[in-house]
């Protein structure tokens, strides 16, 4: 019996008149389910997710090369925000799909899981299985273009957020074959940042080429100049090397070996393949990294379980029967053996699954037998056949058991005497709040800072913890010396959750004992307060990892200047915050008026028009570089459209050079064609060195400009503020008059003949009269200053560390501090002239 109606009974909130009837199903058509959920297809929508959208694209380039058809790709990251992936394989196909009647590269772009990755039809192992990757990330840009090279054609299709916008046309001739994606994140599913990171990028693509011997993946920013090519012969065994550059090995060679195994169920079906690379040194952690079909599983998953395994197994065993433990040594287990080992385990599964699109974790089972048995087998007969490295390596995983047990004696020592039960460190001002979650420690950099914070922080949450010089290097110093140092004890115990794996009665780390739910790392900003972060980051990432993988561990952002005009004051986070400061500070207290007909611009309208051109100056350096003046080029726009050329062409005679503009890729063809260039390098071919030229050398290049569509937006955007884009190259008669201080004594007035001179005025208006201080240390800032810029959770910038973060100050830490000079002197002389600021 139904309520809804009922008088007497009151309606539930959203109960009248919702009908639950077939009108409330919805189907979401083609990419709109990625659109609406895009974090189920490529896990968020912040940076994570971001640069996920480059490797989908590279895997599906990478399985066209572990087919056997392509052996290059190349990824460009442009000025405007977009990227390209490019690769010299077969190119998707573009006939008719006898089921469906539409190009079969509409396909695969525009329907979720359509592809050649599922019957292994055209693929025996892929990283790609679900058919969903290159159309998420249709889905999620703003424009996405495929351009295939096939059967001597070239093939074009553009879309915007996953709906087709220009249907499959020929554009050109051709002689080679591949496909090349290009394609802009949308600011409307990535909300928080849409900068490839260079270093992200090039992370992923040098682990690639690592593990696919043979391939070469480059990746060109045109944003810093910045390129690198990766090509490597050796592959995982080459990994590995890299891995362990700057460590003190236990051995001179890694170990490697490979093996397959058949499909015992279906033998007609592909094997599954095990590579593995280990190498032990000195140190005291172990990194392992496992991949399946060339995809890193963050988590591990069963071919790193199974290499776990049958490591300790063989070891134990091999140790057992040479006699190599003595009656006192302390059993052997896992960690033991894992200390000091850096290895690279690779399985090819033809049918993989993962946990998640995202493939953080391999859970075929059968993969964990496998690789124990290649593992076991492997590693024994190596053992065997070099018995010095065995012992050597038995040794040195010995000593990794003497010194956790004489960690544990020390944890239970720690446990018991003043950390436990003897109260909290003297130098710690703790926060009256005993909640974690709303608690917050300042770690702050020497006892002048300290006492500024401790001054104006808001003492019931806050607590600050000064730490006097540089905490232990951790590198050179296994957990029980770790343990004595004074300024590491402090930490954990205001910490408060213990520290390593803990075992037998001995507790270790737990997050739930945690005091704060905010650890924030606040130094100074000059070298040796970069050196006591990375020294802290690295201590909390070895030994108390979950202190990050729960999000608790943050990095404050003091503030870089202090700039001060007349009265206005402000704080500037960094140099593009500045450059920013400087147009609306320039802006202040001007006229902008268009001489033609002696319009003036509001203030709002001088806001929009500065801050559009200068984004077209930035853009313009795609233009630039390519030596063809930015007047010249915006003065190309379509008059109704506002469209740019998608190309330039250089043409270099002698001494001489000119450009001509292309509009499309018709345009470029014709060009082509009429200048008997080839067809894919865009160039002339070489003329043949017995035929001497008739004049000076003619040599034509064609480049596209990726930023042209972003430009024709500012172009647009200009345009409707009133600005006159009519043309951009300077005139002799003035056109705009820029009034300083207008109605003052210093009334001054300049003319300019360009647009594009409007912004490059106005910039050097804002440092006039402006008074900028670089704080170099915390200590530098008054009690007020201090928590208004850094503490102050209404106004403060924090950046929380991930994983990634540690492991990279990890590494750094082991270049920078470890006892291998050369490569830190490299290290040094390499990015000496990258400094922007030395503190002296």
């Amino acid at each position: 019996m139904s309520d809804q109606n009922d008088p007497q009974i009151p309606a539930r909130p959203g109960s009248l008149n919702d009908t639950y009837d077939a009108s409330k199903i919805e189907k979401l058509e083609g990419l709109e389910g990625v659109r609406k959920r895009p974090d189920m297809y490529i896990g968020d929508t912040n940076e994570r997710g971001l640069h996920h959208c480059v490797f989908e694209i590279v895997d599906n380039c990478i399985d066209e090369c572990l087919a056997g058809f392509a052996s290059a790709v190349k990824v460009s990251i442009h000025l405007d925000g977009s990227c390209s992936v490019e690769d010299d394989g077969r190119g998707i196909p573009v006939d008719i799909h006898p089921k469906y009647g539409i190009p079969a590269l509409e396909l695969v772009l525009t329907n979720l899981h359509a592809g050649g990755k599922f019957g292994k039809g055209a693929y025996q192992v892929s990283g790609g299985l679900h058919g969903v990757g290159a159309k998420c990330v249709n889905a999620v840009s703003e424009w996405f273009e495929a351009e295939v090279r096939r059967e001597g054609k070239v093939y074009q299709m553009r879309f915007a957020q996953g709906i087709t916008t220009q249907k499959m046309t020929i554009v050109g001739d051709t002689k080679k074959t591949g496909t090349k994606i290009t394609f802009k994140p949308d600011p409307e599913i990535f909300l928080t940042t849409r900068e490839f990171v260079y270093e992200i990028l090039a992370k992923r693509l040098r682990e690639l080429a690592f593990l696919n011997p043979g391939i070469r993946i480059e990746l060109n920013d045109e944003r810093s100049q910045k390129s690198d090519a990766f090509y490597f012969k050796d592959g995982i065994t080459e990994f590995v090397r890299y891995l362990n550059t700057n460590k003190n090995l236990v051995h001179d060679k890694p170990v490697t070996f490979s093996d397959t195994v058949p499909n015992e169920e279906d033998p007609s079906k592909p094997p599954v393949s095990v590579d593995v690379a280990m190498q032990y040194n000195d140190s005291y952690n172990e990194q392992i990294f496992a991949y399946a079909n060339s995809i890193f599983n963050i988590e591990g998953g069963t071919h790193l379980s199974g290499f776990r395994t049958a490591l300790t197994r063989v070891i134990n065993n091999f140790a057992k029967a040479n006699n190599l433990i003595k009656e006192k040594d302390p059993a052997i287990n896992g960690d033991d053996c894992r200390e000091g080992l850096t290895a690279v385990i690779s399985v090819k599964v033809p049918e993989p699954r993962f946990e998640g699109q995202t493939k953080t974790k391999l859970s075929n089972g059968e993969v964990d037998g496998i690789v124990q048995k290649i593992v076991g087998e492997k590693l024994k007969f190596f053992f065997e056949a070099n018995i010095p490295i065995a012992k050597r390596i038995i040794d040195k995983i010995l000593n990794a058991a003497r010194a956790r047990e004489a960690a544990r004696k020390a944890r239970e020592t720690v446990r018991k005497g003043a950390l436990s039960g003897g109260g909290l460190p003297g130098k710690l001002a703790d926060c009256s709040s005993r909640d974690p979650a709303e608690s917050e420690l300042f770690i702050v950099e020497g006892d002048s800072a300290g006492g500024s914070a401790k001054q104006g922080r808001d003492r019931r949450h806050q607590a600050i913890l000064p730490l006097r010089g540089k905490v232990l290097n951790v590198e050179k110093a296994r957990l029980d010396k770790v343990l004595g140092n004074a300024e590491i004890r402090t930490l954990i115990t205001a910490f408060g959750t213990g520290i390593g794996e803990g075992d037998d009665n001995v507790g270790g780390f737990n997050i739930e004992k945690a005091r704060y739910h905010k650890i924030v790392i606040m130094t100074d900003a000059d070298v040796d307060g970069s050196h006591i972060r990375t020294l802290l980051l690295t201590f909390i990432y070895r030994q108390m990892r979950g202190l990050i993988e729960n999000g608790y561990v943050y990095i404050a952002q003091p503030p870089l200047y202090r700039i001060k005009r007349k009265k206005r004051e402000q704080y500037i986070d960094n140099d593009e915050q500045m450059n920013r400061i400087l147009l609306e500070l320039g802006s202040e207290d001007v006229i902008l008026t268009r001489v033609r007909d002696n319009l003036n611009f509001d203030p709002a309208q001088i806001d929009k028009i500065v801050e559009n051109l200068a984004s077209l100056e930035k853009l313009g350096g795609g233009v630039t570089r390519h030596g063809a003046p930015l007047a010249d080029y915006l003065d190309r726009h379509h008059k109704e459209t506002l469209a740019l050329p998608r190309y330039i062409a250089r043409i270099r005679e002698g001494n001489k050079e000119s450009h001509e503009f292309l509009a499309d890729e018709h345009a470029r063809a014709a060009f082509v064609q009429q200048n008997g260039l080839d067809a894919d390098l865009f160039e002339q071919p070489e003329q043949p060195k017995d035929k001497v030229p008739a004049g000076p050398a003619r040599r034509i290049t064609i480049h596209e400009i990726f930023e042209s569509t972003e430009m024709s937006k500012l172009l647009r955007a200009i345009a409707a503020v009133g600005l006159d884009i009519n043309r951009f190259s300077r005139t002799e008669e003035p056109r705009y008059l820029i009034t300083e201080n207008p109605g003052q004594k210093t009334e001054a007035k300049t003319e300019l003949h360009s647009p594009l001179d409007i912004v490059a005025h106005i910039r050097a208006l804002g440092r006039k009269g402006l008074s900028i201080q670089r704080y170099k240390g915390l200590g530098e800032m008054n009690a007020k200053q201090l928590f208004e810029t850094t503490m102050d959770p209404e106004k403060r910038r924090m950046l929380k560390v991930n994983i990634a973060d540690a492991a990279k100050a990890d590494a750094l830490f082991t270049l920078l501090m470890g006892d291998d000079v050369p490569p830190r002197r490299q290290f040094i002389e390499d990015n000496a002239l990258n400094v922007q600021y030395l503190d002296v």
